[in-house]
């Protein structure tokens, strides 16, 4: 079993491992994932539990990912904390199509929980970051929260973003909040610390840059160019700091320096990565003269930033 650290996540009294596992890349070629055997799945996910990680992110909207996580580990699920989304569309045939009635958030959480074949969702997320009232307009949040006090799901969060990401956390109504955050792209840096000052439990997503800059043609960045990602690199000679280090083990390592989050979901179909991935992790934040240099740097680069 891997010795990784564990946070409390905010004031829900969970203890998570600094990191996670976010289980997207299960979805399978049909949603445009990696081919990945139904053996392979079971060995990958057994080794994330193995390496311990016990939080894995997971969604509906994420093909088969859900089913695959219930098929191999559920035997071992008091190993690990399970999150998954709501307001997507079960078995819909357009992946993007969300709709936010109780109807519908209490029929995904239901298939969620037959397909992971557990008895409930340790936090279940909106998948869209929408208003208030729009939550409410429809019955979606008082399903969810319905539903938290059937057991079903221990706490309800929220997938962030801006320009609504402060009403979320302002709402008291969610327990923990989901954002996007690395050495790559910082906007989210000042609402981590606002949410973990606020109580609620902070996952980000991204925290290794999906890989990113060790290929620097093949994906974007939520919604940053890869040529944008570059430059924000080069531009902060970022490689002079490496110190023996690979680019992704710089990445997260530097996401985990932040103190305010409490566990980083990192995605991928390759045990080898995960395990690698484990051994950053293990290691904890970078070397505090080194981030600091980091930080002088990005922001003589004029790197997009809003606080750490």
């Amino acid at each position: 079993m891997g010795d990784l650290p564990r946070r409390t996540f905010g004031s829900t009294g969970l203890d998570v491992s600094l990191l996670g596992f976010g289980a997207m890349e299960l979805r399978g070629p049909a949603e445009g994932g990696p081919p990945l055997g139904d053996a392979e799945a079971g060995r990958l996910l057994n080794t994330v539990l193995d390496e311990g990680i016990n939080f894995i992110d997971t969604s509906i909207d994420y093909g088969r990912s859900e089913e695959l996580i219930g098929r191999h580990i559920s035997h071992r699920r008091s190993e690990y904390l399970l999150a998954s989304k709501c307001g997507c569309v079960p078995d819909a045939s357009i992946r993007s199509d969300h709709v936010h009635t109780a109807e519908n958030v209490r029929k995904g959480i239901e298939q969620s929980l037959r397909k992971l074949k557990t008895d409930h969702l340790d936090l279940v997320q909106f998948h869209r970051s929408l208003t208030q009232n729009e939550f409410e307009a429809e019955g979606a949040l008082q399903e969810a929260l319905a539903m938290r006090d059937q057991g079903k799901v221990r706490f309800v969060g929220v997938s962030g973003l801006f320009p609504n990401i402060q009403e979320h956390i302002r709402a008291g109504s969610f327990a923990a909040i989901q954002v996007p955050y690395s050495i790559i792209q910082r906007d989210y840096g000042g609402i981590i610390t606002h949410a973990a000052q606020a109580g609620l439990g902070v996952v980000v997503r991204g925290g290794a840059a999906r890989g990113v800059p060790e290929d620097w043609t093949s994906r974007s960045y939520y919604m940053l160019p890869n040529q944008a990602m570059r430059r924000i690199w080069e531009a902060a000679a970022l490689d002079e700091l490496l110190d023996g280090m690979s680019r992704v083990e710089f990445t997260l390592r530097f996401t985990l320096s932040h103190p305010g989050l409490h566990t980083a979901i990192v995605g991928t179909s390759n045990p080898e990565h995960v395990r690698s991935n484990a051994a950053a992790a293990a290691s904890g934040a970078l070397p505090a003269d080194i981030l600091a240099e980091v930080l002088r740097r990005l922001e003589a680069a004029e790197a997009p930033s809003h606080n750490f």
